[in-house]
């Protein structure tokens, strides 16, 4: 071996502590920057990665099977300008009931759901991908939409509106990124979902050449419509609808997994470079020592920048292992907000982590080094480890004074004897406590957006049931029951608290393109939970509230009068207030139902939403007034929308990143506290000598980080509450919308608190193992250090 390898070799055995911290910064940093590579890349289109991934459908089609013969649709391949297709499969609509073994939804009647008959889920157009279990291979099977009913594998639902009550086992969950389906289950299956005499349909799905635009897929319509026979064509969905809503849905949470990713690289940067420059840092005077036995300059320095890369090489290799492995649930958890399938980390985030990770090493190392390097051998020598004499007297002094027992004061006056390593230290502190104060404000931001998603947090939720067999898309708007017959209904119930109902129809607002969706509301709806951004709800007919986009695209504000045209009636309103819908119809008007009443006075509501007294069994209960609403067309089912998978998997998300980056900057002061402990082992072989006993050697050394943590902490909370205000305003404005004060507005002041001691903890924590290492140094071993 050459005299440099040796030189090389001999510098990582010998400072094993510290080529065990260069080693472990480099893993936690790459494992960061491969989880943070990852978010970046997942959430750079994420629809169109996994639409393109899945060859999703550009147009779905529903037909009627009484006026097209499925030879007859196979032809429709052939269209112009159809580029793939797939089908047709069978199709039905169903509204099941869980079984006993449903869990949560056992006994419950579900939402009806479109049912695919399809052998399996490959194809050249919507390639489903399963996510649990496996396909359907018989009858008695059902693979349920990631997006339907949230039941568990092995579940049954029964369908008991259809002869024999048919039962259908869960046997998998799958995802469609073109929402072609509910549910699937095997061609042959659909015969006994279909009720006798109903008629049959059937599903096509197309590729097309251009499918770009809302005229493209007009023209692509027109020419599937062309090739079938006429009045076949019943329903379609344009994949431009799914992206808008998927787009407007994703655009709230693409920030925020932006930002831990970028969180999670800078970190990383940051730690690397102050492990390894410090490092370089306290073996400069072996580095002299090289020198005057021969080294070049330049070999020098190769074999210092060597010694960090040895380590920095080792960590990450493991850091790549451990964040491919990790990125696994992440990714998992990125594919729940955003609908996409991706399942490993993209190698070229491996490549960039490792080469920047590694990169990063070498050229701090090899820039410290260099300076050393440029060093006379007798300067280099005459380079010893302990701060200049003099430094940090003042503040010696000072704490001497205090009433506090003599390792404490020493350990308070000690970063102000290394002033340039306390603020490396301190801002590792800081970016911790920032990362932290971040993370929990913008997840709580989030949980808020959601709880708004869901606004209504009704127990029960009473609506239309369609005629099965017919699931046209878009279906026909179902007519509302009769409403005194339902509230006579859910007033004969006790336990019945309060409920209001819900009609939608569209009207047109001069000067606006396109239409605009009303909700009007009977009885009393200011408790259906809308937030509202500025304004007030309103009170009484010719008021409404209306979203953000509402008021841009008609150059509105709080105050102003609209006229909305409903049949060529029009129907001034009056807005009163900003209301924070995140949903993917961006043109809405809530008002209350009589303000349409002298222009549509027989609009009926298609929900309503029921709130029950405490205690009241809700299963029970939404049975209960199912049966009695079944001869009016109507079903009510527990309302499980507030209970979100997609808030759970982003907690989930938030807890591992904000763990990631507090153990990373934990490292830092880790490190920083290794280089003090060394450089000051002859002081503590004094101390020792002198009667200091183990205990007390730990106070001084975690006292040297109190003053760094609490300063760090106190910077860095309000840094992390400053960047989450400027945040999450920006991630309403990328979705169109303003935010409301309840979701910007999310820390308290005690929790305020315990995130700036937060700081202290990062702090003694990285500082606790140099402490028992100190602690445990023998008297004479210090006492012979230099």
């Amino acid at each position: 071996m050459s005299a440099l390898g040796k030189a090389v070799r001999s510098g990582v055995g010998r400072r094993r502590v510290q080529t065990l911290v260069t080693g472990l910064a480099a893993m936690m940093a790459v494992t960061a920057s491969v989880l943070g590579g990852s978010l970046l890349v997942a959430s750079s289109a994420p629809f169109d990665t996994a639409f393109a991934g899945q060859h999703g459908a550009h147009l779905t089609a529903q037909f009627d099977a009484a006026k097209a013969t499925a030879g007859q649709l196979s032809a429709s391949a052939h269209a112009s300008g159809v580029t793939a297709a797939s089908g047709p499969f069978p199709t039905s609509v169903v509204t099941p009931r869980g079984e006993p073994n449903a869990g949560a939804l056992a006994g419950a009647d579900l939402l009806p759901m479109t049912v695919v008959g399809r052998a399996d889920p490959g194809g050249s157009v919507d390639d489903v991908t399963l996510t649990a279990g496996r396909w359907v291979t018989g009858p008695g099977q059902i693979v349920l939409s990631f997006s339907g009913p949230g039941t568990r594998l092995g579940a049954t639902l029964e369908v008991p509106d259809l002869h024999g009550s048919p039962t259908l086992t869960v046997v998998g969950v799958a995802r469609s990124v073109s929402g072609t389906a509910d549910g699937w289950v095997t061609p042959s299956q659909i015969a006994s979902l279909t009720a006798p005499g109903a008629s049959r349909s059937y599903q096509m799905l197309y590729r097309f050449a251009a499918a770009g635009t809302t005229k493209q897929i007009a023209a692509d319509r027109a020419a599937v419509t062309a090739a079938v026979p006429a009045g076949a064509l019943t329903g379609v969905q344009s994949w431009l609808n799914v992206k808008e809503g998927t787009d407007r849905n994703t655009a709230l949470f693409v920030p925020f997994l932006i930002a831990f990713g970028i969180l999670g690289v800078v970190m990383a940067v940051l730690i690397v470079g102050n492990v390894v420059a410090g490092a370089v840092g306290v073996s400069v005077r072996r580095i002299g020592i090289l020198k005057a036995i021969g080294f070049t300059p330049a070999q020098v320095v190769q074999a210092y920048t060597s010694q960090a890369l040895v380590p920095a090489a080792v960590g990450a290799a493991v850091g790549v292992v451990a964040g491919n492995l990790l990125a696994i649930p992440v990714l998992s958890t990125t594919n729940q907000v955003y609908g996409t399938t991706a399942s490993g980390v993209a190698p070229g985030v491996d490549v960039a982590v490792i080469a920047g990770t590694l990169g990063l090493a070498g050229v701090t190392a090899w820039a410290a080094a260099l300076r050393a390097g440029r060093l006379r051998t007798v300067d280099a020598l005459a380079v010893g480890h302990t701060p200049r004499p003099g430094r940090g007297q003042w503040a010696a002094r000072l704490t001497a004074k205090l009433p506090l027992p003599r390792p404490v004061s020493l350990g308070l006056a000690h970063p102000f004897t290394r002033p340039a390593r306390t603020i490396a230290m301190a801002a590792a502190i800081v970016f911790g406590a920032t990362a932290v104060t971040f993370a929990i404000g913008i997840g709580s931001s989030l949980s808020q957006v959601q709880a708004a998603k869901n606004h209504d947090t009704a127990d029960v939720v009473i609506g239309p049931k369609p005629t099965p067999g017919s699931p046209g898309t878009p279906a026909p708007q179902p007519t509302g029951a009769d409403p005194a017959a339902v509230t006579a209904a859910i007033n004969a119930l006790a336990r019945t608290k309060a409920y209001y109902g819900t009609a939608t129809t569209e009207v047109t607002v001069p000067g606006v393109r396109g239409t605009s969706t009303v909700f009007a509301f009977t009885g009393d709806a200011s408790g259906a939970g809308y937030r509202m951004v500025t304004g007030s709800w309103f009170h009484g007919p010719g008021q409404a509230v209306v979203p953000t986009t509402f008021l841009t695209a008609t150059d509105t504000h709080i105050g102003d009068t609209v006229t909305l045209d409903y049949r060529n009636k029009a129907i001034p309103v009056r807005i009163t207030g900003e209301v924070f819908d995140p949903h993917t119809q961006t043109m809405e008007v809530l008002t209350d139902a009589s303000t349409l009443a002298t222009a549509e006075p027989d609009l009926r509501p298609l929900t309503y939403s029921i709130t029950v007294k405490p205690g009241t069994d809700v299963v029970s209960y939404s049975n209960a007034l199912s049966a009695a609403l079944r001869p009016l067309g109507v079903t009510a089912q527990a309302d499980e929308s507030g209970k979100s998978d997609v808030i759970l998997a982003l907690n989930t998300l938030t807890a591992l990143l904000t763990l990631m980056l507090v153990v990373t900057a934990g490292l830092g002061v880790l490190n920083a506290v290794v280089l003090d402990t060394r450089e000051r082992v002859h002081d503590l072989g004094v101390h020792k000598a002198l009667g200091m006993t183990p205990r007390q050697t730990i106070a001084m050394v975690i006292s040297s980080v109190v003053l760094t943590g609490l300063i760090g902490g106190a910077i860095g909370v309000p840094t992390g509450v400053a960047l989450q205000a400027l945040t999450v305003p920006a991630m309403g404005h990328s979705a169109g919308i303003n935010m409301p004060a309840s979701i910007m507005d999310v820390y308290h002041a005690p929790e305020l608190v315990l995130l700036g001691l937060g700081g202290l903890l990062i702090a003694v924590l990285g500082a606790l193992l140099p402490a028992g290492w100190a602690a445990r140094t023998r008297t004479a071993t210090a006492l012979r250090t230099e």
